[in-house]
């Protein structure tokens, strides 16, 4: 999908079809991305590790008008709305701020994320900013260094 994420797609899918079940099946890790992409409307949210039965057991779920997710994934929603455990730094950031570190951390420019989401490179520049504060990061070697350790990008 070039120069659309998953959570774009997400996006895209349920301002067209806000009925539509959408189970996403991911590489990355659930304490990465799971919460993300529930928050943008996904049904649930499995890893490509995950055994045969559970992807079954999801999708039966899901087709039937509920939602799945693991009992880690249960955790850390429970976590979030109880005040609990905070994760790690990057969950505080918004959507676009978080999207705008992974593309950053994956090499790609201020003028190539500004094209790519349709944003000026002022924005793009300002949530790099935002995103490198609340981090306490000072560089883009430091936002990749930091991406790579919370495998953010591969």
């Amino acid at each position: 999908m070039p120069g659309r994420t998953g959570l774009d797609l997400i996006h895209l899918l349920r301002s067209e079809r806000p009925d539509l079940p959408l189970l996403v099946l991911s590489m990355h890790a659930e304490d990465q991305y799971a919460l993300r992409v529930l928050r943008a409307g996904a049904s649930g949210y499995l890893t490509k590790e995950s055994a045969p039965d559970k992807l079954v057991d999801a999708l039966r779920r899901i087709i039937g008008g509920g939602r799945y997710v693991s009992a880690s994934v249960a955790e850390q929603l429970l976590n979030e709305v109880t005040g609990g455990a905070s994760g790690p730094p990057h969950s505080k950031l918004s959507e676009r701020e978080f999207q705008v570190l992974c593309r950053l951390a994956s090499g790609e420019t201020v003028s190539e994320i500004a094209d790519q989401l349709a944003l000026s490179v002022k924005t793009v520049s300002t949530y790099r900013s935002r995103v490198l504060e609340k981090l306490h990061l000072r560089t883009n070697a430091d936002l990749t260094h930091y991406a790579l350790r919370y495998q953010l990008i591969v």
